[in-house]
């Protein structure tokens, strides 16, 4: 587990870099930012992306996002869909 902040850990494999553990957490940390002010579209894709590459089970992705929405109240699920569904927009904002 690494903390995002004093209230929400992230769920990480022992088998990640250290890369890896960071880039996980920069994903966390766009979802939390979507929720706050807003957060660059194409960046948030790209950091989506790089999730994926960690983390390519599906499984695994539910479960992960599930644990983060169970801490914060906060549906990376539904950010990543809002990003993807709104092409014209450069700020995606929940």
């Amino acid at each position: 587990m690494k903390r995002l902040n004093e209230n929400v850990t992230i769920p990480i494999s022992l088998e990640w870099t250290k890369e890896e553990v960071v880039d996980v957490v920069n994903f966390y940390e766009a979802i939390q930012q979507a929720y706050k002010k807003g957060v660059e579209r194409d960046f948030l894709l790209a950091l989506y992306r790089r999730f994926k590459e960690i983390v390519p089970s599906k499984g695994e992705e539910k479960q992960s996002f599930k644990e983060y929405q169970s801490q914060t109240d906060q549906s990376p699920y539904h950010v990543i869909k809002k990003a993807r569904e709104s092409d014209e927009v450069k700020i995606i904002k929940m």
